[in-house]
């Protein structure tokens, strides 16, 4: 980054705070009063080193890694919960009424467990935008640091989604 001539930078750094003030003139004014001037020259600074945009990329692919897996627990465990049905359904095919009050019973038992899956997949998904928020702060990238406000962590989607926006553009030399 030092080898590159001040002009070229002064150019890259022009381009990158235009299109991030233009980014964030397209947000609701809540989110808009969360991103002065400041912290936009600041992230345009930031990205001059293209590394940021290396790190936002692999956290991307770590996320949606993430999210399969999250999601694939979560089909196998519903995938479970129609066996266990299937083999009340047949253990009392002759005994409807047994049938009905051991289904009822599953049902009740079935959403609780869901829920309580639901929410430790929820915990897990918190502890990755932790993580994700942790490595961006470590890496010096202004706007973001651990907090579970939120309208904070919106901000900080907005600025991930301008940072992968940029990423796609080609930046003049």
């Amino acid at each position: 980054m030092s080898d590159e001539d001040p002009l070229v930078l002064q150019k890259k750094l022009y381009f990158l705070l235009d299109q991030l003030q233009n980014m964030a003139r397209e947000l609701p004014p809540k989110y808009q009063m969360r991103l002065p001037y400041e912290l936009l020259s600041s992230l345009a600074n930031c990205l001059l080193n293209e590394t940021v945009f290396e790190i936002v990329k692999g956290l991307l692919e770590i996320q949606h890694v993430t999210e399969q897996h999250l999601y694939q627990q979560r089909l196998q465990f519903i995938n479970q919960k129609k066996i266990q049905e299937q083999e009340i359904l047949k253990h009392y095919e002759h005994d409807t009424n047994k049938k009905i009050e051991q289904l009822q019973k599953f049902m009740m038992q079935q959403k609780e467990e869901l829920k309580v899956f639901d929410m430790n997949l929820v915990l897990q998904l918190d502890q990755k935008v932790a993580d994700q928020q942790q490595i961006l702060e470590q890496a010096g990238v202004p706007g973001f640091y651990v907090t579970k406000n939120p309208l904070e962590i919106k901000v900080q989607m907005h600025l991930l989604d301008f940072l992968l926006r940029l990423s796609h553009m080609p930046i003049p030399v």
